[in-house]
C-alpha cells in the first residue's frame, strides 16, 4: 500500500489537471489543486481549491506547504504564453520539501520544462501524451446538429490516448519512486484513422455518422470561419498532414507504470456519448 502523500496540481481546471487531481484521489493521496480563482473551480470533495498564478510564482509559496509532489504545466495567464518563471518556483519547491515534479510536456521546446529538466534537486518526470482522446468532442457540434464530421486528412494515423490514462500515469510518478529523470510518451492502445474514429463514435450513439473529407484549401477556410489563428491552422496542418511518428507509434507506457492497459477509444466513446447525441441519451 503506498502512504498517503499530499500533491499540489497546477492547471487543475484542465483537460489533463482534473484527471491527475481525480487519479491522485482515487489512489487514496491528499490533492491541492491550483486555481487562479477557487471560487469558480469546481472539484470534487475532499480536494483543497488554492489561489496562485504561475506567472507570480511567489504567489505558491503558501500553496507548496507540506506538499511532497508538484504537477506543473508549462504555460500560464490569460492568453497562455510559455512559462518563464520556471526557475523560481522550481526553487520555492525545493525549499518546501517538494520531491517529486512532473510537468506535462506543452507540445515543443518550453522554458520551463528546460528548467525542470536541469534541476538536480527534485526527482522529476516529463510526461509527453500524443493526441487527446477528448479532441473529439471537436465534432460534437457537427455530429449532433447534421450526424456529420468534416475533416481533412482522413488517412492520418493517431495513437491517440486517454485523458485519464494521463491522469494515471502522472499520479504514479507523483509518489512512487523509480521514474526520476524519465521521459514518457503516453500512447492509447490501438491506431486510428479519422473514419476508424468516426465509425466508434456511431457505435458508441447508436446512429450513423457520415465522413466528408475536405481538401486542404476547405480545411483552411473551415478552421478560418471557426476563429482559429495562423499560427494554429499552420500547427494542425502540419500535424495532420505529416503526423510525427511518435504520434501514429503506440507505446506500452500506460501499462508499464501503472500496471493496467491503457483504456480503448470505444471506452472514452461510451463515457462521452451523449455528448453526440446518444440515443436516449438525457
Amino acid at each position: 500500500m503506498t502512504q498517503t502523500q499530499k500533491v499540489l496540481v497546477t492547471g487543475a481546471t484542465g483537460t489533463v489537471g482534473r484527471q491527475v487531481v481525480a487519479e491522485l484521489l482515487a489512489r487514496g493521496h491528499a490533492v491541492r489543486a491550483l486555481t487562479r480563482d477557487p471560487a469558480k473551480a469546481a472539484f470534487p470533495d475532499g480536494v483543497e481549491a488554492v489561489r496562485g498564478d504561475l506567472t507570480d510564482p511567489d504567489s505558491l509559496a503558501p500553496a507548496l506547504e507540506g506538499v511532497t509532489g508538484l504537477h506543473l504545466i508549462t504555460f500560464g495567464g490569460a492568453f497562455f504564453a510559455p512559462l518563464e518563471t520556471g526557475p523560481r518556483i522550481l526553487e520555492l519547491a525545493r525549499a518546501a520539501g517538494v520531491r517529486r515534479v512532473t510537468v506535462l510536456h506543452g507540445g515543443g521546446p518550453s522554458p520551463l520544462e528546460d528548467a525542470v529538466r536541469a534541476d538536480d534537486g527534485v526527482d522529476w518526470t516529463v510526461l509527453m501524451p500524443v493526441e487527446f482522446m477528448s479532441n473529439a468532442l471537436e465534432w460534437a457540434p457537427g455530429i449532433v446538429d447534421a450526424d456529420e464530421v468534416r475533416e481533412p486528412f482522413v488517412g492520418r494515423l493517431s495513437a491517440m490516448v486517454h485523458e485519464g490514462d494521463i491522469g494515471a500515469v502522472a499520479a504514479v510518478t507523483l509518489t512512487e519512486e523509480g521514474h526520476a529523470g524519465r521521459e514518457y510518451v503516453i500512447t492509447g492502445p490501438e491506431l486510428l484513422t479519422v473514419g476508424d474514429k468516426v465509425a466508434v463514435l456511431a457505435a458508441a450513439r447508436g446512429r450513423e455518422i457520415s465522413l466528408a473529407e475536405l481538401t486542404r484549401e476547405q480545411a483552411v477556410a473551415q478552421w478560418r470561419a471557426a476563429g482559429q489563428p495562423e499560427d494554429a491552422i499552420g500547427f494542425l496542418l502540419e500535424m495532420y498532414g505529416n503526423t510525427p511518428e511518435v504520434g501514429r507509434t503506440v507505446v506500452d507506457t500506460v501499462e508499464k507504470v501503472t500496471g493496467r492497459p491503457a483504456r480503448t477509444f470505444a471506452e472514452w466513446a461510451a463515457e462521452h456519448a451523449a455528448a453526440f447525441g446518444a440515443t436516449g441519451a438525457a
